[in-house]
């Protein structure tokens, strides 16, 4: 099904793979750039001021500075919350930033890093912890091991210790996972996530506190025991499924190698309904979603990553309207 919504505008251009958004309280957002580690700050109108480049980030293959959370105490804690590649591992840094970044603080480490798969997606819930997703970079089988970080999304506090309930007392929070890169809630509180097949399948999956989601005994639905099957799946062709947001009774996904936004309804039990692709091949690679505090959708392309024809401009965040 394709509909034919208002252009989006373009907000930002000359950016370089800009791979995450998160919005401070004033509307201000703080997008990472994967190759360069800057972290910037761009305003509403389109200005982009350098916050910081991020120590210790090891750009190469699909790694580098990724993901990007704001904490939801902002206003008295001035937390914000960086995921990158590092020389040897996947990290999740704590900065105190205020115009500047100080106070830096490492608060997990030892996440398996690749060429591939390093996952990366950072979001606050709406219980106040934090969320990463990580990748199995590639090694299959770390995917059903719990006791490695890869392959999982995680739940922390602000600290970067397992946060109170988390079902195996560990960091983890769901496993069986090949490569998430995005994050989302509903209204209701529902979580979901995007996440990479294989060669058949992508998915959205509904993430249960424990679950277990397949991978690699599983890609897309199986019916088999003990694994949850996702909510709903694409081709590859058509996904590749990076950056999740909610807004106006949909998931909004972007797809990187298909070039396109997807609008997912979804009800108030977290089924999902025909899935509607928006302004396919229009922009090329779309990386980040990231619902605004004003209504709308920030969007990033990612034609500059190596995989994507970079067209003039690029790379560019867009401004949607959902509706």
């Amino acid at each position: 099904m394709n509909v034919t919504p208002a252009a989006p505008r373009t907000l930002v251009t000359g950016l370089a793979v800009p791979w995450a958004i998160a919005f401070l309280p004033g509307g201000d957002a703080l997008v990472t750039e994967r190759e360069s580690a800057r972290l910037l700050r761009v305003t509403p109108r389109g200005q982009v001021h350098e916050a910081g480049v991020i120590e210790g980030v090891s750009a190469s293959g699909e790694g580098g500075l990724l993901g990007v959370a704001v904490s939801p105490r902002y206003t008295a804690d001035h937390f914000v919350f960086v995921y990158f590649t590092a020389q040897n591992d996947n990290r999740i840094v704590r900065y105190r930033y205020d115009g500047r970044l100080s106070d830096r603080r490492v608060i997990v480490s030892g996440i398996p890093k690749g060429a591939i798969h390093n996952g990366g997606r950072l979001a606050f819930g709406p219980d106040g912890y934090l969320y990463a997703s990580t990748g199995e970079t590639g090694e299959r089988g770390m995917a059903q091991d719990r006791s490695s970080l890869g392959g999982k999304i995680l739940r922390m506090t602000v600290d970067g210790r397992p946060a109170p309930g988390n079902p195996f007392g560990t960091l983890v929070w769901t496993y069986g996972h090949r490569n998430v890169q995005g994050l989302a809630w509903d209204d209701r509180g529902h979580m979901y996530a995007t996440e990479f097949g294989q060669n058949t399948y992508d998915e959205i999956n509904l993430i249960e506190k424990g679950h277990n989601y397949g991978w690699p005994e599983v890609e897309g639905v199986s019916g088999r025991p003990g694994y949850t099957d996702p909510l709903l799946t694409w081709s590859t062709a058509e996904a590749s499924p990076s950056g999740l947001a909610y807004a106006r009774g949909a998931l909004w996904a972007g797809a990187l190698r298909g070039e396109r936004l997807w609008r997912v309804p979804v009800d108030a039990s977290g089924r999902v309904g025909r899935p509607a692709a928006l302004y396919t091949g229009e922009y090329g690679r779309l990386r980040a979603v990231a619902a605004a505090p004003g209504g709308t959708l920030w969007v990033s392309t990612s034609n500059q990553d190596g995989r994507g024809s970079p067209r003039d401009g690029d790379d560019r965040i867009l401004v949607v309207r959902p509706s």
